[in-house]
């Protein structure tokens, strides 16, 4: 496990640090097993070529939770995930990379909370987007914390 991550410790523009992906048609096929996702392009082949597709495509909601990997990789066990959303902008296909990135457009306290805006992506071996969008994230105040601290309050 990393360093904790703190609202102090963010900047607008900062990057988050990019998560390489990388599924495989076996990954597909256990994928829709798990969520349900059984539309021939994305675990057949042949039928995926018979649309038009060069191979069967990655499933979008994987590659939501690829994004989803992405910041909670980031913000570690004290980080909470409050918002993710993403489109699909193309398709992407197994045995490609897949690079996850992220940036923070804001920061900004609300309601007690330390939040974070960030844009989210992923983008081919090409540096192609694929999929897009956004998310917020809580983080855990150093300053807040160090005032509980002096106040004695619990923690």
């Amino acid at each position: 496990m990393g360093k904790a991550l703190y609202f102090e410790d963010i900047v607008d523009g900062m990057e988050v640090p990019t998560l390489r992906k990388q599924t495989t048609a076996v990954q597909l096929v256990r994928y829709a097993g798990a969520e349900e996702d059984f539309f021939e392009f994305h675990i057949n082949e042949p039928y995926a070529r018979k649309l038009g597709m060069p191979r069967q495509i990655d499933q979008g909601f994987l590659k939501n939770a690829f994004l989803a990997q992405l910041m909670t990789d980031w913000i570690g066990i004290e980080g909470r995930l409050k918002k993710l959303a993403c489109q699909y902008r193309r398709p992407s296909y197994p045995d490609q990379p897949s690079l996850c990135k992220g940036k923070v457009t804001r920061k900004y306290e609300q309601d007690g909370q330390f939040l974070v805006d960030c844009d989210v992506w992923i983008e081919d071996g090409e540096g192609k987007v694929h999929t897009s969008g956004t998310a917020t994230v809580a983080l855990p105040s150093r300053e807040a914390l160090i005032r509980r601290i002096e106040e004695g309050a619990p923690d």
